[in-house]
């Protein structure tokens, strides 16, 4: 059987907000220069082995993987067409996925080509941000007779916030409520609070003598 092994780019643009009116004549505090997160789809396909998934294709989704440098904000995926479904397989996959950190997501996105028999499909969605048409200088030799904001109002912030942003796809509609762990947020102030102090042993002597005479 021929290895089959698909990859595939595709560009979903979302906007966060759209430009209504031009930056010459924008009056108010919202900046027109808003983030635009892209989200882009990858699929790899492997060939499971009566519903398991042998080594070497272990090996091949390893590199890919390693090629694709999953990272935390990407979103991992396994499409499974076959009728009973390959939970072996899928158990492999999914130990390779949380050893970097990520868990599986449940939602899989519309892929390239239907999977070939006896195969299934991994697919990592990932998302970007930047922010179009920024620095804009373009008002700046202009008379502002409108009272307006300048032409680059919020290209600093909303360019800096969508570098940053660990997941681009919170820009949009911001994080779900139960990734929040009441122990995650404590930790640093619990670890504050119960630490010993550096200084709260007793001091070590240290002898002056250097092996001198008295």
């Amino acid at each position: 059987m021929k290895n089959i092994a698909t990859w595939t780019a595709l560009a979903l643009a979302t906007t966060l907000a759209g430009c209504t009116g031009t930056a010459h004549s924008n009056r108010g505090l919202d900046s027109v220069h808003q983030p635009v997160v892209t989200n882009s789809v990858y699929q790899f396909d492997v060939a499971a082995s009566g519903g398991e998934l042998p080594p070497s294709e272990q090996g091949r989704l390893q590199g890919w993987l390693d090629a694709m440098g999953v990272r935390y904000g990407d979103r991992v995926a396994v499409e499974d067409p076959s009728l009973y479904g390959s939970s072996a397989a899928q158990a492999t996959i999914r130990t390779m996925v949380e050893r970097r950190g990520l868990l599986l997501s449940q939602d899989v996105p519309v892929t390239t080509g239907a999977v070939p028999e006896g195969h299934l499909r991994v697919v990592i969605t990932r998302a970007s941000a930047h922010v179009p048409g920024c620095p804009d200088w373009s008002s700046q030799s202009a008379i502002n007779i409108n009272n307006a904001t300048s032409s680059n109002y919020g290209c600093a912030t909303n360019s800096n916030l969508a570098a940053m942003v660990a997941d681009p796809n919170d820009l949009i509609k911001g994080a779900s409520n139960d990734r929040s762990d009441p122990a995650a947020s404590t930790r640093a102030i619990k670890t504050f609070r119960e630490k010993p102090l550096t200084g709260a042993g007793s001091l070590q002597g240290e002898s002056t003598n250097n092996g001198g005479g008295k």
